[in-house]
């Protein structure tokens, strides 16, 4: 199948199939159908990028038809073909039945392929502005000129200039092994504790890639259970599950052209990990609930927070879809790592918080950027923006000093390094698993178990969170009571 799109014609005489057809075919996938019960079928079971429909059909007009497809299947793009340019059943229907184009017979081959381009673009352009079923009358312009200066303005924010760090941060490396997976369409993946920036570093990548022009969408794979993210991923048919009330256009669609940024992989399970391999190996997409696969394609930028190595090995990860993802893998370091960067970073923040809570005269105390560069920052740059923000909301005054809390948690610290196995001889991956325990322990001490606070703070999802609780065997607090 064409990567362009799926195009339906509605068409009771079978010779005007079969011309539509073989015009269209060399750039879309053409189902053709005699009547429009045949084709509300087909689209029960298919996603159909735009429907091309005659007016004069038996027992149903086209506007008639397309009226109802608007109300059942709103996301396609619907256009009608007619050779009675002064029809006032078709002047009538367009607003009724959302039609975006009214195309006359005898048509123009070069200008139909072209119309219906525009179509399939409009449609993938409305999903990708989160603005599909809404009508469209006219042309794609609007559109278009609205997702090009998003793309422009991204271009800019997320440019690996942008990335704050010194020259003698270990960053420096990170960001220049970055901008050689750019050049090349490789997968990517990037591996660091949580908060340490993997989104923005995979943003960075994608838009200083060749392409930047196309979609940068992004799913956290630790966020859903398996049904409803393959229904994210790939898409679904209306009624394929419990909960499925409409066509959904899989992620992987909507980033045909563009890149995918799957945040969280370490958290699927075994069961989703065989599917992604194949849409991986592929590179086709089955929509939940529909009958066939769609060609797509896409660049693949993953990042976990764990050794997904000894995730291998212990058999909790498929080791043909590491080395899929794998191709070229970056390690983020934690804050920890590069306190040089961490004055650069605080002002950067403190910038935008002045702005955003419109106190421009906040500045940090000497001491407060002392107390930050000492700090050990479990939670990496989340954390730090998050300690700012508050910092910035007790403040009575504009100069920022570093709050008692902070000396106290750092102070603490130390402590929380030596817990467990951290002082034997235990493996590097034991030690990690202890240390990230540690720091669960402590985030669930100072927000009294609330999971969502925690898990906020850590930059994990809810069910991310609890699979680490019951790894750890934390599920319930000193009293016995499972963590709200």
């Amino acid at each position: 199948m064409s990567a362009q799109g799926t195009v339906l014609v509605v068409d009771d005489e079978v010779r005007s199939q079969e011309a539509l057809r073989r015009v269209l075919r060399e750039d879309f996938e053409v189902l053709c159908v005699g009547n429009a019960a045949d084709a509300e079928k087909l689209l029960e079971g298919e996603i159909v990028h735009a429907i091309l429909c005659d007016q004069r059909m038996p027992h149903e007009s086209g506007v008639s038809f397309l009226k109802r497809v608007r109300e059942l299947w709103p996301d396609p793009v619907r256009m009608i073909i007619s050779g009675y340019s002064d029809s006032e059943e078709i002047i009538a229907g367009l607003n009724e039945a959302g039609i975006y184009q009214y195309i006359t017979k005898p048509w123009q081959p070069d200008q139909l392929v072209d119309t219906v381009k525009e179509a399939v673009q409009l449609y993938r352009l409305q999903k990708e502005t989160e603005t599909a079923g809404v009508d469209v009358k006219a042309t794609s312009g609007h559109i278009k000129k609205v997702v090009s200066v998003k793309r422009g303005v991204a271009k800019q924010l997320y440019d690996f200039d942008r990335i704050v760090h010194t020259t003698e941060s270990p960053m420096h490396k990170v960001i220049e092994l970055g901008r050689r997976a750019a050049d090349y369409d490789i997968s990517v993946l990037i591996t660091g504790e949580s908060g340490t920036g993997k989104e923005l570093l995979a943003r960075a990548i994608h838009y200083g890639s060749a392409r930047a022009s196309k979609a940068f969408v992004v799913e956290n794979c630790g966020a859903l259970p398996d049904e409803l993210l393959e229904s994210e991923l790939f898409g679904c048919k209306k009624g394929a599950f419990t909960g499925a009330y409409q066509d959904r256009i899989g992620l992987f669609e909507v980033a045909d052209g563009g890149t995918i940024f799957l945040d969280e992989i370490g958290e699927t399970s075994p069961a989703f990990q065989v599917k992604l391999l194949r849409v991986l190996q592929e590179s086709e997409i089955r929509p939940l609930g529909a009958q066939r696969v769609r060609k797509v394609d896409v660049r693949v930028v993953a990042a976990t927070n764990r050794d997904l190595e000894a995730e291998v090995e212990a058999g909790r990860f498929r080791r043909d879809l590491y080395y899929r993802l794998a191709a070229f893998p970056v390690h983020m370091p934690a804050l920890r790592e590069r306190p040089m960067d961490i004055p650069l970073i605080a002002e950067g923040v403190l910038s935008s918080v002045k702005t955003s809570f419109n106190r421009p005269s906040l500045r940090f105390a000497a001491s407060a950027l002392e107390a930050f560069v000492k700090y050990h920052w479990p939670g990496n740059v989340r954390e730090l923006q998050n300690e700012i923000q508050r910092m910035a909301v007790l403040a009575d005054a504009d100069e920022l000093r570093a709050p008692p809390l902070l000396g106290r948690r750092n102070g603490k610290q130390p402590a929380m390094a030596v817990h467990g196995k951290m002082n034997g001889s235990a493996t590097l991956k034991d030690k990690v698993e202890d240390l990230e325990k540690s720091v669960i322990i402590s985030y669930l001490e100072r927000y009294e178990g609330n999971i969502s606070r925690v898990a906020s703070e850590l930059g994990l999802s809810r069910v991310g969170l609890r699979n680490k609780l019951s790894r750890y065997d934390l599920r319930k607090n000193a009293k016995g009571d499972a963590f709200s």
